[in-house]
């Protein structure tokens, strides 16, 4: 479990304000560079918070386009925001960016794009939703609970290699055989159903770890699979960088070093010219890089962590489209 998980706020009902603390909002401000007339979208609303602080850089012609894949987030969201006019707020996942902007931004350019990634306080805090073992609750982890397989469905079916696969790749579990074999195990006895069920099958596979519980590692790896949130970062990446206008923006907040090296391996790449190309006289316009790096990689400071645990392993990029 990330930083941004084990840290996580209390959430109190879908008509609670800003319990899911957003972090380094002050560097994305910053990054972003808002624009009092610009179009901004938060493809990860989560509970709003850095919505609301976009919202206020914004004059009256300024807009912001919200997404999440969660549809509490959208009726949290649309409750807190019931009287923003400039406020549009999509239940919608990564990969449906390019459609979403499409069809609710009339034709504005894009001035910049925020990923926050992960899963929010409020979706860890609520045992139905199967995110943590910290509660018992059905073993389901989808952000969108009404589309896709829930994990119990999942392990029900997937054999062993595929298993350790999962566990070993999205995880980094070194334990993901002991792991994969200890669920193949437990099925045959019974059917794996609840959060708490499954973290004693893995603690008793997985030597305890200082400060982590043992199944932190497992349950990462698969609510990152179930929801496909590598592909969906992949593709939402590739849109936005698509979707900037000349100088707009993008700015992406990761929490776990799969993210992160994704993240920074497309900035990398989209802001580069191939070597081989880079040694004509005049580099061809097909080569030249959509991106350039705006700045360092940035961490909460000391103060924002002390206030905020869950901010520690936050790491921001910034991304500028080439004119």
């Amino acid at each position: 479990m990330t930083g941004k998980e084990a840290d996580a706020d209390r959430f109190r009902g879908p008509g609670a304000m800003d319990e899911h603390k957003a972090v380094l909002v002050d560097e994305v401000l910053a990054g972003l560079d808002p624009k009092a007339d610009g179009l901004y979208i938060d493809a990860t609303f989560g509970r709003g918070g850095h919505t609301a602080r976009i919202l206020e850089t914004l004059g009256g012609e300024g807009r912001v386009l919200a997404l999440d894949r969660d549809p509490e987030a959208v009726a949290a969201g649309r409750l807190r925001f019931a009287s923003e006019m400039r406020l549009a707020l999509v239940q919608a996942a990564f990969a449906d960016l390019r459609q979403v902007v499409h069809d609710h931004a009339g034709g504005r350019p894009v001035a910049g794009v925020l990923f926050d990634l992960g899963v929010s306080s409020p979706q860890l805090d609520q045992a139905a939703r199967g995110f943590s073992f910290a509660k018992d609750g059905p073993l389901d982890m989808r952000m969108d609970p009404a589309r896709g397989e829930p994990v119990a469905a999942w392990l029900a079916r997937a054999p062993v290699d595929e298993m350790r696969e999962v566990i070993a790749t999205l995880g980094e579990e070194r334990f993901a055989r002991r792991v994969a074999e200890a669920i193949a195990a437990a099925r045959q006895r019974a059917p794996i159903e609840r959060t708490r069920q499954l973290a004693e099958i893995v603690a008793g596979a997985v030597r305890t770890r200082d400060g982590k519980h043992p199944a932190t590692r497992t349950f990462q790896a698969l609510r990152i699979h179930v929801n496909d949130e590598l592909g969906q970062l992949r593709r939402g990446l590739e849109a936005a960088a698509g979707l900037l206008a000349p100088h707009g923006r993008l700015a992406v907040i990761a929490f776990h070093s799969l993210e992160d090296r994704l993240v920074k391996d497309f900035l990398r790449r989209e802001s580069s010219i191939d070597p081989v190309l880079a040694k004509l006289p005049v580099t061809p316009p097909h080569a030249v890089p959509r991106l350039r790096l705006v700045g360092a990689r940035r961490k909460a400071g000391d103060a924002e962590v002390a206030a905020n645990p869950r901010a520690r392993s936050a790491v921001l990029r910034v991304a500028e489209r080439v004119a």
